[in-house]
């Protein structure tokens, strides 16, 4: 984390910020979040990540700032503070009241807490672990971004403690839903299958941005259901998320991913081209 965090108006010294314990919220995970890439100080698909909190917030009964751009300010004065042009940017939007913990002399409804990071290095490739019953796709609340992040962190932890880097979560039908940070795509031929919402996965941004902005030639991406023996005899695997872009898989519970064509690098490209695009031209806006 880089030395100074956003708390709703101010920017403040990581080590000097404080938060009340009876701030509801923040005792119990009542909460959204997202994770967002800054690309040359511009935040990348902004407004994609904004409507998505704000559903989730509506889900969980989480009060969200009305404006997109109330909060995109503060967030740039974040990373203009961090000197964060090309980083990594943590946004948390905190249910203040409620429960049965509420502290006294609490006036704001929810609190805006964010952070910047150095962009992680992924390596080239990934080796997934298998979870199964770890998504319950039937349950309301499935697919909502959340502050209460313990049972991904729990899988998370376990998998590298396993020798692999994430894990693919099944949900309660054996199907596959997505990794504790990230979604999952195989590859059939010239047609790359991403799970849809109801298998319980995240709608992550990158994941979005494929299916509804990226078009390369002789390539179609859509939603269908997978199972974990798809995964195995696809020409490729690779997982998305908003810090990896498109990371291919090298492997799946001690298991090979083959590794035939050239579709997940052919979508990186272009994935890597339109963030070029969208941050230069806001950039060219401002």
């Amino acid at each position: 984390m880089h030395r100074f965090v956003l708390y709703n108006d101010d920017i403040l010294d990581a080590v000097d910020a404080c938060i009340s314990p009876g701030h509801a919220g923040f005792m119990t995970g009542w909460g959204v979040f997202s994770t967002l890439r800054v690309s040359h100080g511009v935040l990348f698909e902004f407004g994609r990540h904004f409507g998505r909190m704000a559903r989730d917030a509506s889900i969980v009964r989480v009060p969200f700032p009305t404006h997109p751009r109330w909060l995109e300010e503060r967030l740039l004065r974040l990373v203009e503070a961090n000197k964060a042009s090309d980083a990594t940017l943590r946004v948390n939007v905190i249910r203040n009241k409620g429960g049965l913990f509420q502290g006294p002399g609490i006036d704001r409804d929810f609190d805006v807490v964010a952070f910047t990071a150095d962009l992680t290095a992924w390596g080239d490739s990934v080796r997934l672990g298998v979870a199964p019953d770890a998504r319950h796709a039937a349950n309301r609340f499935a697919g909502t971004k959340v502050t209460s992040w313990i049972f991904n962190l729990n899988l998370y932890e376990e998998a590298h403690e396993q020798g692999f880097d994430e894990v693919v979560l099944l949900n309660e039908r054996g199907e596959v839903s997505e990794c504790t940070s990230a979604n999952i795509f195989a590859v059939f031929g010239s047609e790359a299958r991403t799970p849809p919402l109801r298998s319980g996965c995240l709608a992550g941004i990158t994941r979005d941005v494929l299916l509804n902005e990226i078009e390369v030639t002789g390539i179609s991406i859509v939603e269908r259901t997978l199972a974990l023996e798809d995964l195995n005899g696809a020409d490729e695997v690779f997982i998305t998320s908003t810090t990896r872009d498109l990371l291919p898989v090298a492997e799946i519970a001690g298991r090979r991913v083959n590794r035939r064509g050239d579709v997940c690098a052919r979508l990186r490209a272009a994935f890597r081209s339109y963030i070029e695009d969208y941050c230069c031209s806001r950039t060219v806006s401002r």
